[in-house]
């Protein structure tokens, strides 16, 4: 049974939004060019150009898709009916895991950031008021009732938010200094692993004024959401000799102790 007009029109514009991700994810805007988002969508160029007036306006509608769609999954974590703290610490999670295995829209976003500060944006104050303003808002009601019911101890809001998703923003965006002085790879599915568990962990610990609440919890939506599958490495290893591998530590007015040696 073929599909009615309108169902294959919205199929159409589907594909060509999701190879536009993959394609701006890789190249960039200036970088990406229109006849490989085509073929990777299996349209011709013409149909594309009927549903998006041009590469910038694909651009946008490729961000505003993939983040509305992010937002209404994390809104719905921070509407569970469960309490503040348990919200929080499954919403910080989930964002955890979105870092992990949404790759191509991380790149969009970074390469739309470098963008904005350029003032070359056009997107960012849209995402802005549509998806990730909306979101952000409900975190911080969502904070600020775990305060007032007793839940969450009573400290910066702002700074409560920071330490749930900064700590995993910096973890991953650190991660190719890290493999360099390290003495292990913080991609590897091991070390993600450990670190995603001690991320909640560590919250449960610090967040909560009862701290047996606070790690009950924290195991509890780690045991109710276990870590997506990483089919591909996040990062190629790194070529650079690693300072880890190097046989001598740096000691604590920077210089580096090799075998009895002492260099700056």
């Amino acid at each position: 049974m073929s599909l009615p007009p309108s169902s294959r029109s919205d199929r159409s514009r589907e594909k060509i939004l999701h190879a536009a991700i993959s394609e701006f994810s890789e190249h960039g805007l200036a970088g990406a060019r229109i006849s490989a988002i085509a073929a990777a969508a299996q349209v011709n160029k013409a149909l594309l150009y009927y549903y998006f007036n041009g590469k910038e306006a694909l651009y946008t509608a490729a961000l505003e898709e993939v983040a509305n769609t992010i937002a209404t999954r994390a809104i719905a974590v921070l509407e569970l009916d469960c309490s503040p703290g348990e919200r929080l610490l499954r919403f910080t999670l989930q964002h955890f895991d979105r870092i992990l295995t949404q790759h191509g829209f991380q790149a969009l976003m970074q390469q739309e950031m470098i963008r904005f500060r350029q003032g070359e944006s056009h997107a960012m104050g849209l995402l802005a008021e549509k998806a990730f303003g909306p979101m952000f808002n409900r975190l911080l009601a969502l904070i600020e009732a775990g305060v007032r019911s007793g839940e969450l101890c009573a400290v910066d809001t702002m700074q409560t938010a920071y330490a749930c998703l900064g700590a995993n923003v910096f973890y991953f965006l650190s991660a190719p200094m890290m493999q360099l002085i390290s003495p292990e790879d913080p991609l590897a599915p091991s070390s993600v692993a450990h670190r995603r568990t001690a991320a909640i962990e560590f919250l449960g610990q610090a967040l909560f004024t009862d701290r047996r609440h606070g790690a009950q919890l924290a195991q509890a939506v780690l045991a109710s959401m276990p870590m997506p599958e990483i089919s591909a490495p996040l990062y190629p290893r790194s070529p650079v000799h690693r300072l880890a591998d190097a046989p001598g530590t740096l000691s604590q007015d920077g210089s580096t102790e090799v075998v009895g040696k002492k260099t700056a």
